[in-house]
Parts: structure tokens; C-alpha cells; sequence
């Protein structure tokens, strides 16, 4: 690493703190004694998008925002609340072996933005989901309105019905009920 100032790579680092998603590094070149700031963060996975069509096209984390801030336009909704949206979603492509269907990735941005705003996930759908027609349109309100909606602290109905989970098509998870009646049965 060179100094922006004179180009010498003698250096030293006089402070080093923890920032949002990487190391932020104050410097002092010895020859100059000019101070610059550095930030080191680790190289990330390229993650991609699979478009219906098949096309594979780079996950746009800027992108996903743009659409849903657009969406939340003049809702009392934060930018920030949006921003973790979007990380909880770029964090789930990731975990996926950084690629994930479109159609998923849409999905979760939706449930991320019912939570926050209802009326913003209804704007989102409207233009994600392509809705033409008044009726689709009712269709789509009905659907939102009859979804739990996951709290913070829960994980998403969606994640768990995920094909990357074993036990996600047919639980082999005994109900309470079941449970019971074993009990039940192996005392008599």
C-alpha cells in the first residue's frame, strides 16, 4: 500500500477500529507524516440472481434496495429498516451457496417488506408480481392480509418450507399429540 500523498509505502498504523462491514485503518506515512484512512474488508462470494428465463445475472444489493425503497416511497417506513431488508436477504443467498431463484429472492424482499409496511408490500407486489387488473390486484390484498406476518425474533414460514432443509417437505417431527399417545402406549 502507497501513500495517496508522496507514494511511499512506509507506514504506520496509528488507530484501527470496527466499522459497519470492515476494518477502518488510520495511517501516517512516515515520510510525509500526511494521515489517510484505509478499510480492509474480506473478498465476498460473487453471488447470482437465477432469472426465469434461466439467466444468471449478479445480485444487485443496490438494486433490491432501489425496489424497495421505491416501494416504501412516502410511507413512515426507515430507510435503515430497509437496508436490514436487504442484508437479511443478501445474507440468505449467501447461506444458499450464493445463488437463489428471482422468484425466492422476490419473496423474501416482500415478507421483509409486510413486516414493516403492508401497504408498501401491497406497491411492491403490484409491480414484482406484474398485477395488470383491479382483480389480481384484490387478489394480492387478500393474500397479504391473510398471511401471518413473522415476527422479529421468528424465522419466516418461507425459510423453513426451503428445499435446502432436510426435513422441510415431510417433518419426521412427531406432533405433541402423537407424542402422547406413544407414551401412552409403551406404559401399558
Amino acid at each position: 500500500m502507497q501513500c495517496p500523498f508522496c507514494g511511499s509505502d512506509q507506514h504506520r498504523v496509528v488507530d484501527s477500529r470496527e466499522a459497519a462491514d470492515a476494518i477502518r485503518r488510520r495511517r501516517q506515512c512516515e515520510s510525509c507524516d500526511e494521515r489517510f484512512t484505509t478499510y480492509e474488508r474480506a473478498d465476498s462470494v460473487r453471488m447470482y440472481v437465477v432469472k426465469r428465463d434461466g439467466r444468471r445475472e449478479p445480485f444487485d444489493r443496490d438494486k433490491l434496495l432501489r425496489g424497495l425503497l421505491r416501494a416504501a416511497a412516502k410511507r413512515p417506513i426507515e430507510p435503515l429498516k430497509l437496508d436490514e431488508v436487504v442484508s437479511s436477504i443478501e445474507a440468505a443467498v449467501r447461506r444458499r451457496g450464493g445463488e437463489a431463484p428471482a422468484e425466492w429472492v422476490g419473496e423474501l424482499a416482500l415478507g421483509g417488506l409486510a413486516r414493516l409496511d403492508r401497504v408498501a408490500a401491497v406497491m411492491f407486489a403490484s409491480v414484482y408480481r406484474s398485477i395488470e387488473d383491479l382483480s389480481a390486484f384484490e387478489a394480492e390484498l387478500r393474500r397479504l392480509e391473510s398471511e401471518p406476518i413473522a415476527g422479529p425474533d421468528q424465522l419466516e414460514i418461507a425459510v423453513l418450507q426451503d428445499d435446502s432443509f432436510p426435513s422441510a417437505e415431510k417433518s419426521t417431527l412427531a406432533s405433541p399429540r402423537s407424542m402422547k399417545r406413544r407414551e401412552h402406549v409403551s406404559h401399558t
